[in-house]
């Protein structure tokens, strides 16, 4: 667990000033001083027990959220790691935080902190660094018994190797885990722990009875994180963007930079910074338009070359970027009913336990169950869907994967009418027959896309601040993909906008429903890894819980749902898995009385 230092600072010593009184004076002066003392003595004991009960009470919080962000992730270390590096060329960006703000800050950086590797001449030979190839994992026999039973906890054992067949004594590397039965179409996330030596253990609750197979899979080597972590701090525009000015016959295109070093000169900068949010945002200055000619945004490209030729080394697909590491011996066992005197669980689902991994759900016979919380209705035709969005508004805001919700819903609703334009929106459909009313719109800038008019870049906590809210309103939003290649400040600065803006939202319109769907796992190559890899999203998907836990939204968390599926890995989810997550939005939109 990572524990926060606090000093206790001492006030100096200090030397009274000398007094010179006369012998009546004296016994007077002594007097009044005998009582200031006994009142400071009083004074100051009562404000030594202030301090301690705010100290104690603050440090069992921090350590409370510490422990629930271990609890709560799917991959954790064991021990206290190094400070996060706060230092990049976007922290000075936007609006000074306040001092809240910045604790908080301090918090999510640390929370995120990765292994460190050891100390040691860069860069690292090949020879040297994981190979998922001569790692092992070993299924650890059951505790106490002979057999395993639903509601038990699997646990699995991974030595990592290099490529010399030489154990890692370090750890610090990207292993995911998923336990499944291609048979059964079940499977649930693991939970991996980074003993940080070299050793992992994958975590699995046991939720099905029959044929249960260990998945792990090496990411990416910590070798290769420790590339990644260095682009994303001292790379941040290695993906970058255009606008085209235009006024008259005339036109210009410049480069947007999203982060700027502090007290950058090099060229005339327009400055877009959004005026309600405080979202930074700067193009170069056309060298005979003015700023206000800007018509549009863009994708611009990608930055080369990023790697060394040793650092592509780290990089290579069906070597050390998403390959399996096979098991010492047997790599499945066989599951019995649970064992339980009581009453049968209700719905047949297992009960959390505080000792044990809970993930957020599983897939049975291809359906998602989740684990605690509302139960998931199937919604398999268009007069179910109807009829649970009559007299809905729905708003939805972000990014591809949130545009794919969008267009699933519309797709499987044929009375509604469309009004479609390019894919990053504005998109709306209206069934006015049921009183249905739905809208998709993108985030704003960073976003990678096709040229998307300036007048339709909106930021989302604008636009909430525009919604009146109340029971008929949900509003669902899906931001993280766009932001995997810049530092994480740039990601919290944003998701802090969009948190005030939903609690000023919730305040004015209560009832309103909010969801909120986390990242999802990619497809990976070396060049999809400087840029979007998964170890990116990761580090986001954990900021994205933390900074909105509390707020009382709902979670679809399709990390865990993507790393659960026999899909392969794709940004835009295929449509067995899209289905699972809508309907688990509408069963919360409307749920089973």
């Amino acid at each position: 667990m990572h524990h926060v230092g606090i000093n206790v600072l001492k006030k100096p010593n200090t030397t009274p000033a000398t007094m010179f009184t006369t012998e009546n004076e004296e016994v007077a002066n002594h007097d009044r001083l005998k009582g200031i003392i006994m009142c400071q003595s009083k004074c100051a004991l009562i404000f030594l027990i202030l301090s301690l009960s705010g100290l104690i009470f603050l440090l069992r919080n921090i350590l409370t959220l510490e422990h629930q962000n271990c609890s709560n992730t799917a991959f954790c270390q064991k021990r206290t790691l190094p400070s996060y590096q706060t230092s990049t060329f976007c922290s000075h960006l936007g609006l000074k935080p306040t001092q809240d703000e910045a604790l908080e800050d301090r918090y999510l950086l640390k929370a995120i902190a990765w292994p460190k590797l050891p100390a040691r001449p860069a860069p690292v030979p090949l020879n040297q660094t994981s190979d998922p190839v001569h790692s092992l994992f070993t299924i650890l026999p059951s505790k106490g018994q002979k057999e395993w039973h639903v509601g038990d906890q699997l646990e699995a054992l991974v030595q990592m190797h290099n490529f010399q067949g030489s154990p890692k004594r370090y750890g610090g590397d990207f292993l995911v885990a998923r336990l499944h039965s291609p048979l059964l179409q079940a499977g649930v996330a693991g939970k991996v722990v980074d003993h940080l030596n070299g050793s992992y253990s994958a975590l699995f609750p046991l939720l099905w009875g029959g044929s249960a197979q260990v998945q792990i899979t090496m990411v990416h080597s910590s070798e290769a994180v420790a590339v990644l972590q260095r682009l994303r701090e001292e790379r941040p525009n290695r993906v970058f963007f255009k606008s085209l000015f235009r006024s008259g016959k005339l036109s210009e295109t410049t480069t947007c930079i999203p982060c700027l070093p502090l007290n950058y000169t090099q060229q005339p900068l327009c400055n877009y910074t959004n005026l309600h949010t405080g979202e930074p945002w700067n193009c170069l200055k056309p060298k005979l338009l003015s700023c206000d000619t800007r018509i549009n945004h863009a994708m611009g490209g990608y930055e080369k070359p990023l790697f060394t030729n040793k650092e592509a080394l780290l990089f290579q697909s069906r070597l050390n970027i998403k390959v399996v590491i096979h098991a010492s011996g047997p790599d499945r066992i066989n599951v019995l009913p649970q064992k339980i005197d009581e009453t049968e669980l209700e719905n047949s689902t297992i009960k959390a336990e505080p000792d044990k991994y809970t993930p957020s759900g599983y897939y049975y016979q291809g359906t998602w169950r989740p684990l605690g919380g509302t139960s998931v209705r199937q919604f398999n035709d268009s007069s179910s869907i109807t009829q649970c969005l009559t007299g809905k508004v729905i708003h939805m805001y972000g990014d591809s994967t949130m545009r794919q919700w969008f267009e699933y819903l519309s797709a499987f609703i044929p009375d509604f009418n469309l009004h479609r334009s390019k894919r990053v929106g504005p998109l709306m459909a209206v069934d006015f027959k049921h009183n249905i009313l739905m809208n998709y719109r993108c985030h704003g800038p960073p976003i990678r896309s096709l040229p998307v008019s300036t007048s339709e870049l909106r930021y989302v906590a604008s636009e909430l601040d525009g919604l009146a809210g109340g029971p008929d309103t949900v509003v669902v939003f899906s931001i993280w993909a766009h932001f995997t290649s810049f530092p994480i400040e740039v990601y919290i600065r944003r998701m802090r906008h969009i948190r005030q803006a939903l609690v000023r939202l919730l305040d004015r319109g209560p009832g309103t429903l909010v969801i909120i769907r986390s990242a999802n796992f990619v497809a990976m190559d070396q060049t999809t890894s400087k840029h979007s890899s998964d170890w990116f999203s990761l580090q986001i998907d954990k900021v994205l819980r933390t900074m909105f836990k509390g707020l009382g939204a709902v979670f679809v968390d399709a990390w865990e749902m993507t790393l659960a599926h026999h899909s392969p890995h794709n940004i835009h989810p295929p449509l067995p898995i899209i289905k699972n997550m809508v309907d688990l939005v509408l069963s919360h939109v409307c749920p089973d009385k």
